[in-house]
């Protein structure tokens, strides 16, 4: 999604040459730490290769409910757009290249392209929809029922992700995970 609103800001030669300065791109290790629960976003990261996730913890429990792979675009967006503290950590799950812009610059491409803060829009709706998802089925379904869902439609998940990663995103053990996949 975010390879199209790059595309169309590339497409305006003229523009891009004034904008493409304000975003920047660097490798980060695994387990490097992008964003802490309580800092306020100033950066949002597009991922061009790699593995980030999202995650917050729960009395010394480490909760993930998010993962992001190639040509995502990742932030806190509560805290990114009303600049209050996050609720939760951004991580690298695998060493990744990212391109980041900050808060600053990224209103400045908002207010001169209606198309990417339309297409913008886009991804945060669709983001909202992948959280009540996310809701419902850890209301409704069992563990077993949610495993399947997710080798379904995340097949990318259980290929790249380690399981206790996978565990923690689909509210359950490790070692429960592992039941689930030993009965397939």
């Amino acid at each position: 999604m975010f390879k199209e609103l790059f595309d169309k800001l590339k497409a305006d030669k003229k523009n891009w040459d004034n904008i493409q300065s304000l975003f920047h791109e660097k490798e980060i290790l695994t387990k490097t730490t992008l964003l802490s629960e309580g800092e306020i976003s100033k950066t949002i990261y597009f991922i061009k290769k790699g593995c980030l996730r999202m995650w917050f913890n729960n009395d010394g429990k480490d909760i993930t409910f998010q993962f992001f792979f190639e040509n995502k675009g990742v932030c806190s967006l509560e805290s990114f757009f009303n600049q209050q503290p996050s609720l939760f950590y951004i991580e690298s799950i695998e060493a990744s290249s990212v391109v980041f812009i900050n808060k600053n610059d990224f209103d400045i491409i908002l207010s001169k392209y209606p198309e990417i803060k339309e297409g913008f829009n886009d991804i945060i709706l669709k983001r909202l929809s992948n959280y009540t998802t996310l809701f419902l089925s850890r209301i409704k379904d069992n563990p077993h029922k949610r495993y399947n869902e997710l080798m379904k439609t995340n097949p990318e998940i259980i290929q790249r992700i380690p399981q206790h990663y996978i565990a923690s995103y689909l509210g359950i053990t490790p070692v429960s995970l592992s039941r689930i996949r030993n009965k397939k």
